[in-house]
């Protein structure tokens, strides 16, 4: 399971007030008392005021929940489903040695980290560390394009995740009309929502269904699946959404929208649980719900 992010900012801390000054005969200041003495009141007031509006501010019946982003990178997966985890600088991937693909990616997107200076990688590479790799020249003329699963364009703020990025162990075999079209469209809808809600969870995968006659490309033998999945968290937003998406691997008519459904729909097709650290009654409210209407807005940027 991945660690929660290193990325985000420490919290500032807070200056204490100066003592209170003393006359030249020792004894306190009796105007400078009365003053701190406001200054406290004043604080008190303010802090249960603050307490006050929070208890009371609910949208949907749902309360603002803060949870480590690192934890809900967790994917709780079937016991007889082969996996390695690997643990890369800006993504955590549970890859397939049978497949030749990953089963799932999950990355946290900071609203920050959807601008930078790293420019996109031109070269796939092989992670030699891990079995059952996939080389680049496995999908040369298959007819499908080497389709990441966390995209380059979120990794913009790292050279090194950059690089990770155009890792075998991070591609699917996607057809052009799905990897240049929706799929490419919901990765910048999820670079919006994590400027408007200052950070979203993804996970993403091929979905293989049991029993079903799969298709092999190049010498390796990459799994061609015919499905792919992708569910999306806003844990910091007030309340909580998330959604999924089930897309085929071809042509989607209708576009996104059509392929939108509630996390629980993702969770029964492909058998992972997923963002299992949020309290029990926040997760079965934001993965049973899906509002793609809402989810697609993109408001101004939450400060």
């Amino acid at each position: 399971m991945a660690q929660p992010s290193s990325r985000r900012p420490a919290p500032r801390r807070s200056r204490r007030p100066s003592a209170p000054r003393r006359t030249a005969s020792g004894r306190r200041n009796p105007e400078h008392t009365t003053r701190r003495l406001a200054y406290v009141m004043a604080v008190v007031v303010i802090g249960v005021i603050t307490w006050l509006v929070a208890s009371a501010k609910q949208t949907d019946g749902a309360e603002r929940v803060d949870v480590p982003g690192g934890s809900l990178l967790a994917v709780a997966a079937p016991k007889d489903l082969p996996q390695q985890i690997i643990d890369y600088s800006g993504m955590t991937v549970s890859f397939n040695s049978e497949t030749h693909e990953p089963n799932w990616v999950a990355w946290e997107l900071l609203g920050s980290e959807t601008t930078g200076l790293h420019a996109r990688e031109s070269q796939f590479s092989v992670d030699e560390n891990v079995k059952g790799c996939a080389t680049p020249a496995d999908y040369r003329r298959s007819g499908y394009d080497r389709g990441h699963m966390a995209p380059a364009g979120d990794m913009k703020w790292s050279r090194q995740s950059m690089r990770e990025s155009f890792l075998m162990t991070n591609i699917c075999p996607q057809a052009g009309e799905l990897n240049r079209g929706a799929w490419q469209k919901l990765e910048e809808k999820c670079r919006q929502r994590a400027e408007v809600d200052s950070a979203v969870i993804i996970v993403c995968g091929p979905v293989f269904r049991k029993g079903e006659a799969v298709e092999r490309i190049g010498e390796t033998g990459v799994a061609v699946p015919r499905q792919f999945f992708k569910v999306v968290l806003s844990p910091y937003a007030d309340p909580p959404v998330a959604i999924g998406f089930l897309m085929p691997n071809g042509p989607v008519v209708g576009g996104m929208q059509r392929c939108a459904v509630p996390v629980d729909s993702v969770e029964a097709v492909t058998g992972y649980d997923f963002f299992a650290a949020l309290p029990d009654d926040v997760e079965a409210a934001v993965e049973s719900q899906c509002n793609f209407a809402r989810w697609s807005r993109s408001p101004k940027p939450r400060k």
